[in-house]
């Protein structure tokens, strides 16, 4: 029987983005997901906590989701960067990664690893498998552990109450309404949401009350 899953969040101004630093109780490795614009906070919860990084995840590539990947990737050097394999581009570009319109020209180390829609990945004893969701960025992917009950770190893809945008560049309503119904709406309405903005949220919730996409 695994051990508990801890899941502490991380909210970094101006955007309110939510970091995840998610590790299993008894054990000092950790997960990073998605290490936004406050990386001092992140690591002082990591010293205070004493975890080391095993991995640094990145359900895509805009600014505010990355911009901590350089000063975890100083402090961590041996833990992978990983990121969706149609999101590479977005670390290195400030264009592309949204940054340069804000006037932050954001970049990011390049990804170490690159997955893929079925890849699965283990690490600090955790097990996420990888599913796809585009839309609101060309190569979007989120984080799926499969416990009881089921964990997901979405990114911008589904919100309490909303979706991620999708009037970037490469966005598109149609793919990302496709992806929630198919991927996250057919997992059990017990499944809990981590979103990369706002609270935490479940997809039975969603299901029923999602203005932007039904359950139907």
């Amino acid at each position: 029987m695994a051990s508990t899953l801890q899941i502490h969040t991380i909210v970094s101004a101006p955007f309110q983005e939510n970091t995840y630093v998610v590790w299993r109780e008894g054990r000092q490795d950790a997960l990073v997901i998605d290490p936004g614009l406050e990386p001092d906070a992140i690591l002082q919860f990591l010293d205070e906590r004493v975890l080391d990084v095993a991995a640094i995840l990145n359900t895509h590539g805009h600014a505010d989701h990355i911009a901590g990947n350089g000063p975890l990737k100083e402090r961590y050097p041996q833990a992978p960067l990983i990121i969706g394999v149609n999101e590479t581009a977005l670390l290195t570009d400030p264009h592309l990664n949204m940054s340069a319109p804000f006037g932050m020209a954001i970049v990011s180390p390049p990804a170490d690893q690159t997955v893929r829609e079925g890849d699965v990945l283990e690490y600090a004893g955790i097990t996420l498998e990888v599913l796809e969701i585009p839309g609101h960025s060309p190569g979007h992917v989120v984080f799926v552990v499969r416990e009881e009950p089921i964990v997901v770190f979405g990114g911008d893809v589904l919100f309490r109450g909303s979706i991620g945008r999708t009037d970037f560049p490469d966005g598109s309503f149609e793919r990302l309404e496709a992806g929630i119904k198919s991927k996250l709406y057919t997992l059990s309405d017990d499944t809990v949401v981590y979103p990369g903005h706002g609270p935490v949220t479940k997809v039975g919730y969603e299901k029923r009350t999602n203005p932007f996409v039904t359950g139907s």
